[in-house]
C-alpha cells in the first residue's frame, strides 16, 4: 500500500511538471543523418543547438550523436514528442538530459525496427596501452518516457551506462515491438535504484529518477493507458505517454491528432454536409492535419489540400498555386510541369550528393522535390561505392528549374564556371527540408567563386543562408537578402568572402549604375537585383523604345514590353500604349473594330452560322459587305459583290464537258480494240488453225514412270490392316514371264468407296510415282482393276515409331543422328521438287534396315506449282499435334510447315516414340502454342540438339531453317554422335543389319520361297556382278579407323537407286559417295545406266529410249489421267497398314 501511494503521488507530480499547453508547441524539423559527422565536432554541436534550441516538438528524427565532453546539452530539456526514432549515438558526455521526453511516436524508424537506440556513448585513451575507457554515457535520463508507439529498443556498446536493465520496457514499448540488444558492461560500480522505486526501476539513483508506469499496474478494464491501479484511472483511447483523468482533454499526448487540447482521432473536416440544401457546405470548425495538430492554418512554407492536410509537395498530376496568400494543389490543365524527385525523396532517399549514377534524372526538370547536393565526390566519384566521376558539363541540367522544395547546398564547384550559371533561372528555394535542420541556401569552400549569379531567384521560404570561405566570392552583402525571406527568423551567415569595397560596389563606383540599392548577384546589367531605370528582359537598361528605336515598346511597371506586330511604327509619337493589337496608336494595315488586322475579314463565321464578308474603305477601316455578297465584295452596295458565283458555276460547267468528252473518247479507242480483236480471231477460225497462247511454267517435265500391272501378278497373302480407304495387303508381285517374287504392300480401295476416293488414292499414286530417293518410299506400280491396286516396297521392320519403342536399349546416338539426317534428306528432296508432305512423323517414316529409314504416306502431300509458295487446306483429318501454328490457324501449308513437323518427328526419336503433348487436348494445342509452350528438351539431348528443334518450331516460318540446312547440321552432328547425345552404354549398341534378301525371306515364311529378290534388288538386277566384281579395297578408302557407317556407305546395300547423273548439293561425308577422281573404274560402272535394262526400270537416264508418250502406252487412257489440279483428300490414319504405315492392326483413334 505505501509503495502504490507513493507512486501515485511521484506520478501526479510529473504531470504537473511535464504537462504543457499543446496549443502553439515549438515546433522543430529533425535530422536524418544517422551516425554521420557531416563537420567537425564543433560545427556539429551548433548545429544541433540551433536546430533544438527551444523545441517542444521534433518532427522528423532527434539524432544526438557526436558530443564531446565540454558540450552543453541542456538545450534538450525543451523537448517532449518526437515523431520519428530517438539516436543517441557516439557521446562522450556522462548525461543526456531529455528528463522532459515522454512520447516517441517512430514515424521512421533506425536500421528499420527501433524507435529508440543508444548506442558506442564511450571514450577509450588510446594514449595508453590497455585503451581503457575514460568517458562515456553514465546516465540515460529519461525519466518522463512512458510510450514508444512504434518501434523497438537497441542499447548496445555503452560500457558505464548504469541503471536501464531494471527498465520494465514492456510498459513502455508496444506488445509487437523488438526489445533487444540491451547490453550492459559496466566497468564502474552503479548505484542502485531508490528503495521506494516501483519493482525497482529507475532510470538513475534518486526518487525523482523512478520509472513511470502507465500500463503494467492498469486495471483489466483499461484499453491502453492508466494513471494508476483502479478503473477510474483509465486513460481515454485517444491518450498517449499517459493521462490525468479519463477524458480526452486529461492526455499528456495525443496519440492521433491534438485539437485545443483535446486528443481526437482525426482533425474536424473543412467541409460539412448540409441535410437542407443537399449541399456540402464550409465547416467553421474544420481545421488541417499538421503531423499531430489540428491547426486552423497551415505554416507558410507548406501546400493545403482539398483534404485538408498540410503537406510538402503535391501528388503526381498536381501542381501549387498560391490563391489569397495559401498555396495549394490545383489539378494541372494539361501537362503539368514536369516535377522531379530530389536527394532524400524517392529513388534517392538515402543518397548523399548528385553525382554522375543520378545526374540525368534532373533532365527537363521544372520542380524538385527534395533538396540538391554538390560536393566533393559529385565531380571525383567515389571508390567506396564504384560512383564514376561525373561530367561538368552536365550541370547545365539544372538550368530548367525554377524551384527546390528543399535546400541547395554547394560544396564543391567545377574550376572553369565562376559562378553558379546552372541556378541562374531557380526562382524558389521552399527549405521545407534544411541542412541540419537550419540551413536552406549554403555555398562553402569554393576558391574560385567569383558572383553567384542566381539572377532569378525571388524567395527563400524558410531557413538561413550561410556563404563562408569563398576567397574571391564578390557580391554577397547586398541589402537585397532580407526581402527573400519569408520569416523573421531568417537570417545571412557570411563570412571569408570579398569585401563588398573590393568588389567596385562603393559610392564612388559607377560600373553598375543601372542597377538599384538592393545590389546584384553579379557583374553587368543583367545581374541586378532590380533595375535603377527600366529592364527589358531581365537586362537593366536606361530607357524604353518609346518613341524611336527598333521594336516599338511601351512600359510597364519598369519594364519594356514589345508592341504588337500591327501597331504602326511612329516618330515622336509612342506606337502602343499597352499589349495586344488594340492598344495601337495607329494601324500598320486595316483597322477592323478597335483591333489592327493585317486584312479584312473574308469569309468568318460571325453569328447564326453566317460567314462574315468585310472590305477596306479609303481610310483602312474594314466595312461590311451587303447582306447578299455570299462571295466577298470590293466596295458598299450590291454593286460591289464580287461575281464569284458565276465564274465558279461556268468552271464547273465546263469541267463535267471536259469528263464527258474523255470518257467518250476512251470508249471509242476500246471499242475499236476489241472489233479488231474478233476481226482477227474470226479469220483465224475460218483458216481452221487455232494457235494457243504460250505460258511456260518453266519446270522441268515429269519423266517418272508409272507401271501397270494385271491383278494376275499379285498375290495377296495376309491382312495387314484396313481403314477408310481400304485394306493393306502382305503380298507378293510375280511379274509375268519371269522366275521371280518380289514381297510387296498392296493397298485396295474399298468398293464403297467413293469416286472422289479414287480420284485420291490416284492422286496419290501420282505423287508416289514421282519421286527417286533413297529416303522416300517408292511406288512400284498400279492395278487398275474395279478397286484400284497400289503396290509399293514393303519395309519388314515396319514404322519407326514401333521400332525405336521396342529397341530403344540397343539404339545408340550415331543411329539416331543418322536416322535424322536421312529423313532430312528425303525431305529436302520433296521440298526441291515442291512437294509438300503435310504429315511428317514418326510414324509414316517406315525402317528397311536399322541404318536405312524412308519417308512414306502420302495421303496428305499436296504438289504446289512453279509459282506457288504454299498450299490452303479445307477441312478434313489433320494431325494437328505435329503441325505448325498456322497450319492449325488457317490451314496453310508450306515447306516451312513441313520443317515444324520434322522438329516434332525429332523429338519422338529423341524420346524414343513418347507422345509429343501427352495428355493435352488437340483443341487446347493452338492457343499453349501461341502462349509460347513448347515440347519439352529430351533427357539424352545437348543443348545443341534440342535448340535446333526450338529453331524448327518458331512462331515466323521464315525464322524456321530450311531442310538444306538441317541436312548440314545433323551431318555435322552425326560425325561425333557423342559430343551431342548422351545414352548410357552408347558405345556398346549395335543393331543389326540383315540383307534384304534374307529378311524378306524370313519375313514372309509362310510360302515357298523359291526366287524371293527385294524389289530393289529386282530393279536393278546388275547389283549381285557389281559385289562379285568389287574389287580389294583401296588404302585410300580402308584404313584401320574406318567406323561401321563409313563401312556401311563404302559396300553400298542394293536400295541404291538414285539418278546419277545429277549430284545432291548437300555435303555429308557420311553420306556421300566416293568422289569421281577417287574411284576406280569398277566403282563408276556401277553406277552407270545400261540401255539395255529392263523396260520397267524407273530411272531417269538419258539412256533410256523415249516414246512419243512418256508414262503410258495408251495414249486414250493417258488422256485427263493425271489430275489437273490438286483437290484435298481425306487423311489417312496410320492404322490403314500395320508395317507399311508402321502402326498395331488395331484401328486408333487419330488426333485431329
Amino acid at each position: 500500500g505505501t509503495n502504490e501511494k507513493e507512486t501515485t503521488a511521484t506520478l501526479i507530480i510529473l504531470v504537473k511538471l511535464l504537462i504543457s499547453p499543446l496549443l502553439y508547441s515549438p515546433v522543430c524539423q529533425g535530422t536524418n543523418n544517422k551516425l554521420t559527422l557531416l563537420a567537425q565536432p564543433d560545427d556539429h554541436y551548433r548545429a544541433m543547438v540551433r536546430m533544438y534550441s527551444n523545441c517542444t516538438v521534433v518532427l522528423e528524427n532527434l539524432e544526438i550523436t557526436n558530443v564531446q565532453e565540454y558540450h552543453d546539452l541542456s538545450f534538450l530539456r525543451s523537448i517532449e514528442e518526437v515523431g520519428g526514432y530517438v539516436l543517441i549515438g557516439i557521446n562522450y558526455v556522462d548525461v543526456i538530459p531529455l528528463e522532459n521526453l515522454r512520447l516517441i511516436r517512430g514515424h521512421s524508424l533506425f536500421d528499420g525496427k527501433y524507435g529508440l537506440a543508444v548506442v558506442a556513448n564511450f571514450h577509450r585513451n588510446e594514449s595508453v596501452e590497455n585503451n581503457s575507457i575514460i568517458s562515456g554515457l553514465q546516465e540515460l535520463g529519461l525519466r518522463s518516457l512512458t510510450e514508444i508507439l512504434k518501434g523497438g529498443v537497441k542499447i548496445a556498446h555503452n560500457p558505464l551506462l548504469c541503471n536501464v536493465e531494471t527498465i520494465q520496457w514492456l510498459d513502455i514499448v508496444q506488445d509487437d515491438s523488438d526489445v533487444n540488444h540491451i547490453i550492459m558492461i559496466s566497468e564502474g560500480s552503479c548505484r542502485r535504484c531508490d528503495s521506494g522505486d516501483f519493482n525497482g526501476s529507475c532510470w538513475a539513483p534518486g526518487p525523482e529518477n523512478c520509472q513511470t508506469f502507465t500500463r503494467l499496474n492498469c486495471a483489466e478494464q483499461c484499453s491502453r493507458r492508466c494513471k494508476g491501479p483502479k478503473p477510474i484511472d483509465c486513460c481515454s483511447e485517444h491518450c498517449a505517454a499517459g493521462c490525468t483523468g479519463p477524458r480526452p482533454t486529461d492526455c499528456l499526448s495525443c496519440r492521433d491528432f491534438q485539437d485545443d487540447g483535446t486528443c481526437k482521432d482525426a482533425c474536424p473536416r473543412l467541409m460539412l454536409y448540409d441535410p437542407n440544401t443537399h449541399q456540402l457546405v464550409p465547416n467553421p470548425k474544420g481545421k488541417y492535419n499538421f503531423g499531430a495538430t489540428c491547426v486552423k492554418k497551415c505554416p507558410y512554407n507548406f501546400v493545403v489540400t482539398d483534404h485538408g492536410s498540410c503537406v510538402r509537395t503535391c501528388s503526381s498530376n498536381m501542381h501549387e498555386v498560391e490563391e489569397n496568400g495559401i498555396r495549394k494543389c490545383k489539378q494541372c490543365d494539361g501537362l503539368c510541369p514536369k516535377v522531379c524527385n530530389g536527394l532524400g525523396t524517392g529513388a534517392l532517399v538515402n543518397t548523399i550528393a548528385v553525382n554522375a549514377t543520378n545526374i540525368d534524372s534532373f533532365i527537363n526538370c521544372t520542380k524538385i522535390n527534395g533538396h540538391i547536393t554538390i560536393m566533393q565526390m559529385t565531380f571525383q566519384g567515389d571508390v567506396f561505392t564504384n560512383t564514376p566521376s561525373m561530367d561538368p558539363a552536365k550541370l547545365d541540367y539544372f538550368k530548367t528549374v525554377k524551384e527546390i522544395s528543399g535546400f541547395l547546398l554547394i560544396q564543391d564547384w567545377p574550376e572553369h564556371l565562376n559562378s553558379l550559371s546552372p541556378f541562374e533561372n531557380l526562382e524558389i528555394i521552399r527549405g521545407r527540408t534544411k541542412q541540419h535542420g537550419t540551413v536552406s541556401f549554403a555555398a562553402l569552400n569554393i576558391p574560385h567563386l567569383d558572383h553567384l549569379g542566381l539572377r532569378s531567384l525571388k524567395e527563400i521560404s524558410d531557413g538561413d543562408v550561410v556563404i563562408k570561405n569563398n576567397p574571391r566570392l564578390c557580391y554577397v552583402e547586398g541589402s537585397y537578402w532580407p526581402k527573400l525571406f519569408r520569416s523573421v527568423n531568417q537570417r545571412i551567415r557570411t563570412g571569408n568572402n570579398v569585401a563588398m569595397d573590393s568588389c567596385g560596389m562603393g559610392l564612388d563606383s559607377n560600373i553598375f549604375f543601372m542597377c538599384g540599392e538592393e545590389g546584384c548577384w553579379g557583374p553587368g546589367p543583367s545581374m541586378c537585383v532590380s533595375c535603377q531605370h527600366v529592364s527589358r528582359r531581365g537586362r537593366c537598361v536606361s530607357h524604353c523604345n518609346l518613341l524611336d528605336g527598333d521594336p516599338r515598346e511601351y512600359m510597364s511597371e519598369n519594364v519594356c514590353l514589345e508592341c504588337d506586330p500591327e501597331c504602326k511604327i511612329l516618330n515622336g509619337t509612342p506606337s502602343c500604349h499597352g499589349p495586344g493589337a488594340d492598344q495601337c496608336t495607329e494601324c500598320a494595315h486595316f483597322k477592323d473594330g478597335m483591333h489592327c488586322v493585317a486584312q479584312c475579314a473574308q469569309g468568318v463565321q460571325g453569328l447564326n452560322n453566317r460567314l462574315v464578308w468585310t472590305y477596306p474603305d479609303k481610310k483602312g477601316q474594314c466595312q461590311p459587305c451587303h447582306t447578299n455578297c455570299t462571295q466577298g465584295c470590293s466596295g458598299p452596295g450590291l454593286e460591289g459583290c464580287e461575281p464569284k458565283g458565276y465564274s465558279m458555276a461556268a468552271g464547273i460547267v465546263a469541267g463535267m464537258l471536259l469528263i464527258m468528252v474523255l470518257v467518250l473518247f476512251i470508249f471509242i479507242i476500246f471499242r475499236r480494240r476489241h472489233i479488231r480483236r474478233k476481226r482477227t480471231l474470226r479469220r483465224l477460225l475460218q483458216e481452221r488453225e487455232l494457235v494457243e497462247p504460250l505460258t511456260p511454267s518453266g519446270e522441268a517435265p515429269n519423266q517418272a514412270l508409272l507401271r501397270i500391272l494385271k491383278e494376275t501378278e499379285l498375290k495377296k497373302i495376309k491382312v495387314l490392316g484396313s481403314g477408310a480407304f481400304g485394306t493393306v495387303f502382305k503380298g507378293l508381285w510375280i511379274p509375268e514371264g519371269e522366275d521371280v517374287k518380289i514381297p510387296v504392300a498392296i493397298k485396295v480401295l474399298r468398293e464403297v468407296a467413293s469416286p472422289k476416293a479414287n480420284k485420291e488414292i490416284l492422286d496419290e499414286a501420282y505423287v508416289m510415282a514421282g519421286v527417286d530417293h533413297p529416303h522416300v518410299c517408292r511406288l512400284l506400280g498400279i492395278c487398275l482393276t474395279s478397286n484400284v491396286q497400289l503396290i509399293t516396297q514393303i519395309m519388314a521392320f515396319g514404322c519407326l515409331l514401333d521400332y525405336v519403342r521396342e529397341n530403344k536399349d540397343n539404339i545408340g546416338s550415331q543411329t539416331l543422328l543418322n536416322w535424322c539426317v536421312q529423313i532430312a534428306k528425303g525431305m529436302n528432296y520433296l521440298e526441291e521438287r515442291h512437294l509438300v508432305h503435310r504429315d511428317l512423323a514418326a510414324r509414316n517414316v517406315l525402317v528397311k534396315t536399322p541404318n536405312h529409314v524412308k519417308i512414306t504416306d502420302f495421303g496428305l502431300a499436296r504438289l504446289l506449282g512453279a509459282d506457288e509458295k504454299e498450299y490452303h487446306a479445307d477441312g478434313g483429318k489433320v494431325p494437328i499435334k505435329w503441325m505448325a501454328l498456322e497450319s492449325i490457324r488457317h490451314w496453310t501449308y508450306t515447306h516451312q510447315s513441313d520443317v515444324w513437323s520434322y522438329g516434332v518427328t525429332v523429338w519422338e526419336l529423341m524420346t524414343f516414340g513418347s507422345k509429343p503433348y501427352d495428355g493435352i487436348p488437340a483443341r487446347e494445342i493452338a492457343d499453349i502454342l501461341e502462349k509460347g509452350e513448347r515440347l519439352p528438351q529430351p533427357s539424352i539431348c545437348t543443348i545443341d540438339v534440342y535448340m535446333i528443334m526450338v529453331k524448327c518450331w518458331m512462331i515466323d516460318a521464315d525464322s524456321r531453317p530450311h531442310f538444306r540446312e538441317l541436312v548440314a547440321e545433323f551431318s555435322k552432328m552425326a560425325r561425333d554422335p557423342s559430343r551431342y547425345l548422351v545414352i548410357q552404354g552408347d558405345d556398346h549398341m549395335f543393331q543389326s543389319s540383315p540383307t534384304d534378301s534374307k529378311f524378306c525371306m524370313s519375313w514372309i515364311s509362310t510360302e515357298d520361297m523359291d526366287g524371293v529378290v527385294d524389289a530393289e534388288e529386282y530393279l536393278l538386277p546388275n547389283k549381285r556382278f557389281f559385289y562379285q566384281s568389287l574389287p580389294p579395297p583401296t588404302p585410300q578408302y580402308h584404313n584401320a579407323a574406318v567406323s561401321i557407317s563409313t563401312f556401311y556407305l563404302l559396300f553400298p546395300k542394293e536400295y541404291i537407286n538414285q539418278d546419277v547423273t545429277t549430284t545432291s548439293n548437300m555435303i555429308n561425308p557420311n553420306y556421300e559417295g566416293p568422289a569421281r577422281g577417287q574411284t576406280e573404274n569398277g566403282y563408276i560402272d556401277t553406277y552407270s545406266c545400261k540401255p539395255d535394262g529392263p523396260e520397267y526400270l524407273n530411272t531417269s537416264c538419258a539412256t533410256l529410249p523415249r516414246s512419243p508418250n512418256a508414262n503410258l502406252d495408251n495414249p486414250d487412257y493417258q488422256h485427263n489421267f493425271l489430275p489437273s489440279s490438286n483437290t484435298d483428300v481425306l487423311f489417312l490414319p496410320a492404322t490403314e497398314n500395320l508395317h507399311y504405315l508402321g502402326l498395331s492392326t488395331a484401328m486408333q483413334s487419330h488426333v485431329r
